[in-house]
């Protein structure tokens, strides 16, 4: 019996790492345009349980973007170093509970997303097929982590139109900014896998971008401060808005100038994609305060 427990036991922490409830960055750098988005559609005072439906929301869909990445890889993650250990790779799950996850998953996200109105509702159908083929677009792609970009800016997209009922020019200028930002912070990330997805065969734009990669991100940030600069002014945020896209500008320069250094660790790569999560939340107050003082 204590055997069967522990088996148990062994089970569900080899499940939260599945769905990587252990590493909440991951889970929240997702949540962040989405509720950037509803925050500012609704002019910095959305419905309650709306919000609730879009954090719930994100949580769904990352958990089962975390489970389709690791069935598509469990065969190459046990060849580098970072994801060796992930359960699926390790074998301390099987195939056929990873696929149960992933569809338990996307059921709560499909859940939540009919509380949506239609417009919202289809968006979030669009998304699936970018969230379940992006995991393969690094064996075809040789920027794989724009799809995932893709993947992001649909946070904006659904969340936006979940207030307004519908998309108009300054959503889009914060899907923009958004995908330029993903493609930033992934791209920082990516990084330190060089030289296993060399060795593998793999994708990544950390490898297209080679010596130029930190200039590539610079530039992705930098489109991202311009676009968010643009929609602050189109839909008139206020000084609060403006000192939050200062620091975030700031945030991003420190990390340019770290990244010429070419002797950085995966965990300082690491680092660089945790720090986005606290730029992404200054951001979030910054809209929120921008609209409401």
């Amino acid at each position: 019996m204590l055997k069967s427990l522990e088996n148990h036991q062994n089970t569900a922490v080899a499940i939260i790492q599945l769905l990587r409830w252990h590493k909440p960055e991951g889970r929240l750098i997702l949540m962040i345009p989405a509720l950037w988005a509803v925050f500012l559609a609704a002019a910095g005072k959305p419905p309650l349980p709306l919000v609730g439906v879009i954090v719930l929301g994100t949580l769904a869909t990352s958990a089962a973007g975390c489970v389709i990445n690791d069935l598509w890889d469990r065969n190459i993650d046990p060849e580098v170093e970072r994801t060796k250990n992930r359960p699926l790779a390790s074998r301390a799950l099987s195939v056929k509970v990873g696929i149960a996850v992933a569809i338990i998953s996307f059921v709560c996200a499909a859940g939540l997303a009919f509380y949506l109105n239609p417009l919202s509702f289809w968006l979030c159908v669009a998304a699936v097929p970018v969230i379940v083929l992006y995991p393969g677009a690094k064996r075809v792609f040789p920027v794989p982590q724009l799809v995932l970009s893709i993947a992001w800016g649909f946070a904006v997209l659904i969340s936006w139109s979940a207030v307004t009922k519908n998309i108009m020019q300054p959503t889009w200028l914060l899907w923009g900014a958004t995908v330029l930002w993903t493609l930033g912070f992934d791209t920082v990330y990516a990084m330190s896998d060089r030289e296993d997805d060399k060795r593998i065969g793999v994708n990544s734009s950390a490898l297209f971008f080679g010596a130029y990669a930190p200039i590539a991100i610079g530039l992705f940030y930098i489109g991202t401060v311009a676009l968010l600069g643009w929609l602050g002014f189109a839909i008139h945020l206020h000084i609060a808005f403006w000192l939050s896209l200062a620091l975030a500008a700031l945030g991003w320069a420190w990390q340019l100038m770290r990244l010429k250094d070419d002797s950085l660790t995966s965990i300082a790569y690491a680092e660089m994609f945790k720090q986005n999560v606290w730029i992404g939340f200054i951001l979030l107050a910054g809209m929120i305060a921008g609209n409401l003082l």
